[in-house]
């Protein structure tokens, strides 16, 4: 029931917002589910998607996005792109970069190539949706010619909207690229909010660039615990909010199930109809963590990205940070310490100045652990860059249709290792 209520309000926003989004076939869905059918956020409306179902269902993540990127690129007048993560989409374009030539192939002769993840029977079921189309074929060369930046748009012109799950925490560093890059020129919405595995908000307010989120009272029961955290301190409810606070989300999904805290800091933004709108602030759960300094990931990213600032035409693709401890002997003999992974575009190599940038950015952002790395109870950050596609690899290597930790601790390191992320 829930997710039937979710997709009509998702539906009822988008045709109200823009009038031709709802049009038959009009709307792509690139998203990776290994273990069944995942329903697109419209489910109640299948005939509003080109992408067959079992495209998405393949064991391989990589491949799934491939198969479903080229139905999407058969349908020239598509009105949205729906994405279940917002790195699904930088992944599909990132294969439409490399493959460009080999996908235009595909459409002009009809047929899906063979590939790793993708079993003939299956290959033989979705290649038979298919038809040769050499017209569309030659556009997408042309376009793919001149360039991947606001590629999105010039393959798609009546395209009216980019749906992506999740926008806010690990997925931000990918929302915020296909804003600027990919998908420039165009709307990028962000439909639900979901905390631990539930359902619990919607966002009416599709071409806001921050997403903001509806809580709905009838979906979960949700307990707030107003910032900052006292020992003493109570629960409040929904009506008990206050409008610019800061609240951490306590969570029964289900009538049954453990109330827990989900996590999630929140902050109120204003009320729709009386019932609070959100917007997610950071997650408690991914730290760094090496002498008890608690670092949390937004606040490292944020580090992180002013440090990138200061390397001439290096842009952020993503990271990953591993304690040193978790590495064993490999990382030296020095103090604890982070080693940090970067994927850069426009960048091949850092000096040694540069790379320390990152560690002083770190102790100028954080006074305690300036201290430890005063002290040398902290060692320095080693950084180490990596190579194009490697986060895209260890996504595969991890088998998650979940968001990627930045943090990473033991049970993830050795995805880590056999996706050549670290060698």
């Amino acid at each position: 029931p829930l997710l039937a209520q979710g997709s009509l309000l998702y539906l009822d926003v988008l045709r109200a917002t823009f009038p031709q989004a709802l049009a038959p076939q009009g709307m792509a869905l690139l998203s990776w589910a290994p273990s069944g059918p995942r329903a697109p956020a419209g489910w109640l409306l299948p005939t509003l998607y080109c992408t067959p179902d079992e495209a998405g269902t393949l064991s391989s993540r990589a491949a799934a996005l491939r198969v479903q990127l080229l139905f999407a690129l058969r349908q020239p007048a598509l009105r949205v792109l729906e994405a279940g993560l917002a790195a699904e989409l930088h992944d599909a374009l990132s294969t439409l970069r490399s493959e460009w030539p080999a996908l235009a192939q595909d459409l002009a002769l009809g047929r899906l190539s063979p590939q790793p993840g993708l079993p003939e029977d299956v290959r033989g079921r979705l290649e038979a949706l298919l038809a040769p189309d050499a017209v569309r074929a030659a556009e997408l060369r042309a376009e793919c010619a001149q360039g991947f930046e606001g590629i999105v748009q010039r393959l798609w012109p009546q395209l009216e909207v980019v749906v992506v799950g999740m926008a806010h925490g690990a997925e931000k560093l990918y929302h915020d690229a296909l804003r600027y890059v990919d998908c420039k020129g165009l709307p990028i919405y962000c439909p639900f909010y979901r905390a631990a595995g539930a359902l619990l908000g919607v966002n009416l307010w599709p071409e806001q660039p921050v997403p903001r989120f509806l809580l709905c009272p009838d979906w979960a029961f949700c307990e707030f615990l107003p910032c900052p955290a006292k020992e003493d301190l109570q629960t409040v409810l929904l009506g008990e909010l206050w409008e610019g606070h800061e609240y951490r989300l306590v969570l029964t999904a289900r009538p049954g199930e453990y109330r827990c805290q989900a996590g999630e800091v929140l902050r109120v933004t204003g009320f729709h109809r009386q019932c609070p709108v959100v917007q997610p602030v950071c997650r408690d759960s991914q730290v760094l963590n090496v002498r008890g300094e608690n670092i949390p990931e937004e606040h490292f990213c944020q580090s992180l990205c002013r440090a990138v600032g200061m390397w001439p035409g290096a842009r952020l693709v993503d990271y990953v940070c591993v304690e040193s401890a978790l590495l064993g002997a490999s990382s030296g003999v020095s103090a604890p310490h982070y080693e940090v992974f970067v994927e850069l575009r426009g960048l091949r190599d850092l000096s040694e100045g540069q790379r320390y940038k990152l560690d002083q950015c770190l102790q100028e952002d954080f006074p305690i652990y300036k201290s430890f790395r005063f002290k040398g109870s902290i060692g320095a950050l080693r950084l180490h860059l990596v190579g194009a596609g490697a986060f895209t690899r260890l996504r595969e290597a991890l088998g998650s249709a979940r968001p990627m930790p930045r943090v990473l601790r033991e049970e993830q390191l050795l995805h880590l290792i056999q996706s050549n992320v670290i060698s």
